[in-house]
Formats: C-alpha cells, structure tokens, sequence
C-alpha cells in the first residue's frame, strides 16, 4: 500500500515541477496575441476585427503544424525512458528540418491563398480587403515560430522547460514595445493599426527562433544528447516521430478549423459581433494555455513511462494530470466570473461592444473545465501510443457537433449561441477522450507494453 502512494506523490511532484514553466510559456504564445489585440482595439474596433480576421487562417495553419511536430516531444521523452539519451539530438534535427520546411509552405500558402479565401467568405463588407494585408505580413513570421515551437518542444521533453519560458517572455516585451511604437504609428513609417501589430508579431518570433535554437547548441550536454551528430537512420524511430505529428496535427487542424468557422460565422452577423467573438475566444485561448501547458507535461511523463515500459506509470501520469487540470481550470473559471466586464474593457470600452462581450464571456467559463480535460486526455492517449482515436474523437466533437450547431444557434442569439456550441462539444470531447485514456492505460498496465 506504501509503494503506490509514493508512486504517486513522486508522479505529482515530477508533473508539476515540469508544468508550471511550460504553462507559463504557453500563456506567454497567447499574450503575444492579447498585446496585439489589446493595443490594436483600443487604436480602432474596425482594426480588431481585421486583426482577428487575419489570425484565424494562420491559427489554423500554425496550430496544424504544432501538432505536426509534437513527435520531437513525445519521441525525446520515450528516448530518455528507454535508456537512449545520446539519441535525442536526431530527433531534434529531424524536427528542425520538418520545423522550417512547413513553415515555409505554409508562408507561401497562406500569401497566396489566404486573401482570395477571404473574399469569398461572404464577409461583411469591407473586412476582407481591410484582414488580407495583415494576414500576409503574419505568414512571413510562420518559419521562424515554428522552428521556435520544436526547439521550445525539445526542452520541455528533456525537462528544460525554462529557458523557454524565459525566452517567451523576452519575446512578449520585444512584441509590447514595438505595437506601442508601430500600431500609433509613433515613429512616422506610414503604416498602423493591423498591419503594424503583425510587423511586431513577426519580428518578436523570429528572435524566439534565434535564441532557442542558440540556447540548444551551447547546452554544456549538446553534444552527449547528439545534437552535433549526424543522426543515423532509424526508420521505426523517424516513422514514429512522424506518425505522433500526423495524428496530433489532424486533431489540432479539426479544432481550430472548426473554431475558425465560429470566427467567420460571426464575420457574417456584423463587424461588432466579429470583435465580441474576437474578444471571447481570445480570452478564452489565453486560458487554455493553463491545461495545453499541463498536457505538455503529461504528456513528457507519461511518454517516458511509456518508454521504460511502465504501464503503471503511464496510468500514473496520465490521471495525475487530469486531476490537476480539473482543479485549475475549475479555479481558473471560477476567478474570471466577476473580472469578465473589467477584461472585457480592457479590449474595448465601446458600450454596444461591450453588450455583447461582457454576457458571452460570462459564458464562456463554462467550457473551461471540459476544454482542459480534453486536450490533457488526448496528449495523454498520444503519449501513450494510442494516435488516431483521438483524432477520431475530436472530429466528431467539433466537426460534426459544434459546427453546424454553431451555426444554428448563432444566426438565432448571436454570439451567445456560439459559446454554447464550443460547451456542448467540449464535454463531448472530455467525456470520450477520458474514457479512451483509461481504457488505454489499463490495458497497457494489464497486458504490458510492446518491445
């Protein structure tokens, strides 16, 4: 009896040690995103709905790729489980070459395809010509973060998670500094509001790429961890890596394409209900940032459970960090309540803004909890070698589900009926997402794990 309970003091104790750094660089991609929206709404309403316009396609496109790469995490955490730690620089390599070739793709893509997808989204006038130029200017940023996201990957799995905190937050002050002098247009360059925020945005991740990437290679153990070698070839090992991204990005791509189609649903109720919305779900992302940042960290510890062949542990991990998501998010939800009209300002003081905002955030708290069981859970199953039902699970939930409901239930109430959709599917999702991880782990723990 003595065994297990310090099994799981141990468990607790690894998973909140490694989280809290990682929550907060996770809150730290979101604040970029808030800075923005917060100095362009208070510059001009009209901007921010262009602003959020032009993030939602690259979201899309971004988050997809994050998902794509979460192979350097899980694969790094399973190499150092398995007694294979001079192993990790290949996987990081491999991520880096991935990193930089979807990040090119996807600035090309988006600069070609992104404008012509906004005419034809049937859009309220004028905010499609006003959303096109930001969004070029934000596809330039897509190489540098996302070779920033694998190397911020890379040290979380090697229980590192603080130089990228640090380096987030460095980046986050670049990023405040540069929208106070660029959105006003302080220092005369012609430009302003939209536009400017996306020219900080892309300066502010390129140098989160440069300092990862020199943090990495001037570790004191960069050269034990082989980030110096030539990786040889491992297919089962490349095949992995790939096949946890492959899952992890379709999943993403379901979630945010189908949040997506909520921000162009209310792109066609008004220019006012596609800033409320803009507000809502920004807030919203900056508080998902708390149980993405946790399911990172279930995800490194039950991955390396999972590679030292313990399916205890796995089981540890994984109900460990959905405890811990359930308190926080419950916390979290709980402690915005009575600030959702002081938030809600803090975008915008235009009273028929905040008509809408204030009751539809006053809402949006009750996703809070299911949302971040959800993401926990299915990191949890990836990790644990379970790669496709999760996708499978989130398809289901938010494409089949929130979607067309979304769109019913926002032409009758408005914005509130999308919040209402994002609820329903949420617990959907938790609710099967859960399930699966326990029936995962339980037989992992009875049967064994694989070779």
């Amino acid at each position: 009896m003595f065994a297990p309970s310090l099994q799981t003091r141990a468990t607790l104790k690894d998973l909140l040690h490694l989280a809290w750094p990682v929550v907060l660089a996770r809150i730290g991609i979101m604040t970029m995103g808030l800075t923005d929206a917060i100095v362009v709404g208070n510059w001009s309403g009209l901007e921010l709905a262009y602003s959020s316009l032009a993030m939602t396609p690259t979201m899309i496109v971004v988050t997809t790729a994050v998902g794509l790469l979460m192979g350097v995490q899980v694969m790094t955490a399973r190499f150092l489980g398995e007694g294979r730690r001079h192993e990790a620089g290949a996987v990081l390599r491999r991520g880096v070459t991935y990193s930089l070739q979807l990040g090119l793709a996807a600035m090309v893509g988006l600069i070609l395809l992104g404008p012509m997808a906004l005419r034809h989204l049937g859009l309220a006038d004028g905010l499609a010509a006003g959303a096109s130029p930001v969004l070029i200017v934000l596809a330039l940023s897509m190489p540098g973060y996302l070779v920033s996201v694998a190397a911020q990957l890379f040290l979380e799995a090697l229980h590192r998670p603080r130089a990228g905190m640090w380096a987030m937050w460095v980046a986050n002050g670049v990023n405040l500094a540069l929208n106070l002098l660029l959105v006003p247009d302080v220092l005369g360059l012609g430009f302003d509001g939209a536009v400017a925020a996306a020219w900080a945005t892309l300066f502010a991740r390129t140098s989160l790429a440069v300092f990862l990437i020199v943090y990495i290679v001037r570790m004191p153990e960069a050269r034990a961890l082989g980030v110096f070698s030539r990786p040889r070839r491992d297919p089962p090992a490349e095949r992995e890596q790939r096949k946890v991204g492959y899952g992890a990005g379709s999943s993403y791509f379901i979630e945010v394409a189908a949040f997506g189609a909520m921000t162009f649903i209310a792109g066609q109720l008004g220019a006012v209900e596609t800033a409320a919305w803009s507000i809502v779900i920004n807030v919203s992302a900056i508080v998902f940032m708390v149980p993405m940042g946790l399911s990172s960290a279930t995800a490194v510890l039950v991955g390396r459970a999972y590679g030292a062949r313990d399916g205890r542990g796995v089981l540890l991990a994984g109900l460990g960090g959905l405890c811990v998501v359930l308190v926080l998010s419950l916390t979290v939800g709980l402690a915005l309540l009575p600030m959702a009209a002081w938030g809600a300002s803090a975008y915008n003081r235009d009273p028929a803004l905040l008509a809408v905002v204030v009751p539809a955030l006053v809402l949006a708290t009750l996703f809070f909890v299911a949302d971040g069981i959800q993401v926990v859970s299915a990191s949890a199953n990836r990790a644990a070698g379970d790669v496709w039902w999760p996708t499978i699970m989130h398809f289901a939930a938010y494409s089949l589900i929130m979607m067309p409901l979304g769109w019913v239930l926002a032409h009758g109430i408005g914005v509130n009926g999308l919040v209402w959709a994002v609820i329903i599917a949420s617990l959907v999702s938790a609710t099967l997402l859960t399930g699966r991880f326990v029936r995962v782990a339980r037989r992992l723990q009875s049967q064994g794990l694989p070779a």
